[in-house]
């Protein structure tokens, strides 16, 4: 990438990087103030749509208290009403001239055996048994409810009331209310900017027409009552709901104008890159034009000084290189003369060098494995040892030494307690700690590398020695038998406990982490080390606190499908 280009780069994102962070912030604060505001609106406009049907439903139940002292103190009522056929006809007709009377719109009288008695709304329906309207409207709250009502010719929405009252030895119930169209609703929201939708499980009034942008929505959930299918109380709900059209509108001409002001400011960041860089190529170019023209049997090459920037300080540079090198020239000449008499030197050095090359590259490679990977070290070891071999041999031989320690790495099935033993036999254990340990019987072989089982052995071990310090304590090693399932084989469960001081909670939350110690001169590698071995072989590590004090240390294996 030239030199011009990478100024391009550097120049767009000083210009871009503002205006991008600028506009996202802008868009998402404009989006959810006025997302805030409409849905403070809504929830508004849905506290007054509660209000307003709560005064309906007052309004409704005057009138009905209103028909309820007039059927009280009515005698042609109570007098059809035990049976005098002389009344019937006032009896049919009553519900309707009541309904009238009282400006409703619905009007039923029923008994309490859901007997429809009178009907203003729709007259046959008298003698009709049904369950009884005005016996829901008493257990919903406020005894309000919205009631698909039957008519000759179809069926209309009210919002409805009862009163339950007596007439002898007879109970009685009115059900009356007032019809709810298309107007209604769209009167429910004053501002204009709402829709407003009452939906119920028969059809759906809405005051506007649907907007697929809509939404900050709330609702007004209404007991429902639908007497021409009746099936007992539903629910209908008045759903109001506030576009967001306008935001949408908003935000288009907010990006709009970001891609102008971005075009703007990425022409802008290109042409001043563009002249920055002219400035600083062009006199670098004719400095490497120069200094390309420079060679032993040219050194006449003459270098401008008189810039007073960074371009004439290289310059500068450049002059006093050519004058050390003219200087230097006939010192050269002399020196391969010289030359030629070190070749023999510098073959014989270079020899020396190939024989330990490879000695010097095995010995950094197995220094860096060892660090990071413990567990490669053998397989290294054995892919290196032919050069390591040839290195040496070329050396005196000392290769067939060191060749002669190394295993083959493999992953076979290991006895753990023979493994817990040679550790044992092999930990460094201070007079003030002893070591037990407690096998089980029956323990199955896991599929590990013998090496890294020791090497999680010791870790743990190691660990549990150093909690103990300057005071008696004791260190176990326990192994038991892990229930295989299925086609799984059985495997091991190996817990190092010790009685020191114990780790806190936020102790075992770290202990795990590279580097993290809480020994004096801990490296805070030995657990981190511990849980990768036992990962790689397919096992699982976990602290446990013990009752008192110390730390438990569990390790479970799984065992080697040779060995099942």
């Amino acid at each position: 990438m030239s030199f011009r280009i990478r100024v391009l780069v550097a120049f767009l994102p000083v210009a871009v990087v503002p205006l991008v962070v600028f506009g996202l912030g802008a868009r998402s604060v404009a989006r959810e103030r006025l997302t805030e505001e409409y849905r403070t609106r809504v929830e508004a406009a849905a506290r007054g749509i509660r209000q307003d049907l709560r005064r309906r439903g007052d309004d409704v139940d005057r009138r009905l208290v209103a028909l309820r002292d007039e059927a009280v103190a009515d005698n042609r009522l109570r007098r059809a009403l035990v049976g005098v056929r002389a009344e019937r006809p006032y009896l049919l007709d009553y519900a309707g001239g009541a309904m009238r009377l009282a400006g409703l719109d619905m009007l039923q009288l029923q008994n309490n055996r859901g007997r429809i008695l009178s009907s203003g709304h729709f007259r046959n329906e008298y003698d009709r048994f049904a369950p009884g309207i005005h016996l829901l409207l008493q257990v919903v709250p406020d005894r309000m409810a919205l009631v698909r009502a039957r008519t000759p010719d179809g069926s209309f929405l009210v919002l409805a009331r009862a009163r339950t009252f007596r007439v002898g030895s007879q109970t009685l119930g009115f059900a009356g209310g007032m019809t709810l169209d298309t107007g209604f609703v769209a009167a429910l929201a004053a501002d204009r900017e709402l829709r407003v939708a009452l939906i119920t499980p028969h059809d759906t009034l809405a005051s506007r027409g649907a907007d697929s942008t809509d939404q900050v929505v709330a609702q007004v959930v209404v007991p429902y009552i639908d007497e021409a299918a009746f099936g007992g109380l539903a629910a209908a709900r008045i759903v109001v709901s506030h576009s967001l059209g306008a935001l949408e509108t908003w935000r288009s001409g907010l990006d709009e104008w970001f891609r102008t002001a971005a075009l703007i400011s990425i022409a802008a960041a290109l042409l001043l890159a563009l002249w920055v860089s002219f400035q600083v190529s062009r006199p670098l170019a004719q400095l490497a034009a120069r200094t390309e023209a420079v060679d032993f049997d040219r050194l006449d090459a003459e270098f401008p000084i008189e810039r007073h920037d960074e371009i004439g300080a290289l310059a500068r540079v450049l002059h006093g290189l050519m004058s050390r090198l003219r200087s230097g020239t006939a010192r050269l000449r002399e020196m391969e003369r010289r030359a030629t008499i070190g070749e023999l030197a510098q073959q014989v050095n270079h020899d020396v060098k190939n024989g330990l090359a490879p000695l010097r590259h095995f010995f950094r490679h197995l220094w860096r494995v060892a660090d990071q990977r413990p567990r490669d070290l053998p397989r290294v070891v054995e892919d290196r040892r032919a050069a390591v071999a040839s290195g040496l041999e070329y050396l005196e031989g000392l290769a067939a030494n060191y060749a002669r320690l190394t295993t083959a790495v493999e992953r076979r099935p290991c006895d753990v307690e023979a493994a817990v033993r040679e550790t044992l036999a092999g930990l460094p254990v201070p007079e003030h700690v002893q070591v037990v340990h407690h096998l089980g019987s029956g323990i199955p072989a896991v599929a590990a590398d013998p090496i890294v089982l020791r090497r999680i052995l010791e870790n743990l071990l190691r660990n549990a020695v150093d909690s103990i310090n300057g005071t008696a304590g004791v260190v176990s090693v326990t192994t038991a038998v892990v229930p295989g399932e299925n086609a799984v084989p059985p495997g091991v469960r190996i817990t190092v406990a010790d009685t020191g001081k114990g780790m806190t909670a936020a102790e075992r939350d770290r202990a795990f982490e590279a580097f993290y110690s809480t020994k004096p001169g801990g490296t805070g590698l030995g657990l981190t080390i511990v849980r990768r071995l036992v990962h790689d072989l397919g096992g699982r590590v976990a602290i446990t606190p013990r009752d008192g004090a110390g730390t438990a240390f569990v390790v479970e294996l799984p065992g080697s499908r040779d060995d099942a």
